[in-house]
């Protein structure tokens, strides 16, 4: 019986109103979205049937072309020395901006106490180059420096100069507060403090974010290889436009093969230094 009074006893008048609340919110969001996608699908003359019948078809010509065979395998030493070339220019441009970043972020965390209007300066700055995407960098260089590898290493570094700049900043306001106050606490002068306070207390989530960084890099290196003419990029550009498939989906594999293995390397590092 009192089970049964329970299920017939009315809902709170808040909780109902919430309740409804929600079920509108999504009514109007999945109307929207339905809507935003027809209206993207007519302008686009896009045929949601014929798109969902071509994937049995699409799977088979991958099978059937996208398999390395003997020819592309011969090709091999010159499409590792392209991937090694990827590989150290990721690195080298994430070292570099890491660098600038770090240094450039003390100017805008609140830890190291510099001017408010040097601080909010410092932010915008890193707000302008992370929201600005590493392809759209190298489209704008490419009319200054031309097809070269320097396109592609500022477009990178531009990037992620921006990106680390931000999370270093948030990094030492989270991490350094307490030591960084002992040592204000002392006289420790601002060289003192951050050297013997903000690294100390920061370099994990640095190396964390650094070694995050050579990922996402080795990955966006490889598209802006195609616009630069250089890398891995510009040969994956060079075997398929020459329709040679085979070859093409070799430095497909090899490319996800090296993400894969930094990535299984950062983690290790990480478990290390955490």
């Amino acid at each position: 019986m009192l089970d049964e009074t329970m299920k017939k006893a009315p809902r709170p008048q808040n909780q109902t109103s919430v309740f409804v609340k929600r079920k509108r919110t999504f009514t109007i969001v999945f109307v929207s979205v339905f809507a935003l996608f027809t209206v993207s699908a007519v302008v686009t003359n896009y045929d949601v049937i014929k798109g969902f019948e071509s994937i049995p078809q699409s799977i088979v010509w991958i099978a059937k072309n996208f398999v390395p065979n003997a020819q592309a395998w011969e090709k091999l030493p010159k499409i590792l020395e392209k991937l090694i070339e990827t590989a150290l220019l990721s690195i080298a441009v994430t070292v570099c901006a890491a660098v600038c970043a770090f240094f450039f972020s003390l100017l805008g965390t609140r830890t190291t106490k510099v001017n408010p209007w040097i601080s909010r300066l410092v932010r915008i700055v890193a707000a302008f180059f992370r929201n600005v995407p590493d392809v759209v960098w190298a489209i704008l260089l490419l009319f200054s420096f031309g097809q070269n590898i320097l396109t592609g290493f500022f477009a990178l570094f531009f990037a992620t100069f921006g990106m680390l700049t931000r999370t270093f900043i948030e990094t030492i306001d989270e991490v350094s507060s307490s030591c960084v106050e002992a040592l204000h606490a002392t006289g420790a002068t601002p060289l003192q403090t951050v050297f013997q306070g903000i690294i100390p207390s920061s370099v994990p989530e640095i190396i964390s974010w650094v070694m995050y960084m050579i990922e996402t890099n080795i990955r966006s290196s490889t598209l802006i290889g195609i616009l630069t003419a250089t890398g891995i990029g510009a040969l994956f550009d060079l075997y398929y436009k020459r329709m040679d498939y085979s070859a093409a989906s070799l430095v497909v594999i090899l490319t996800v093969i090296l993400v894969i293995v930094i990535e299984i390397i950062s983690n290790q590092i990480r478990k290390v230094i955490m």
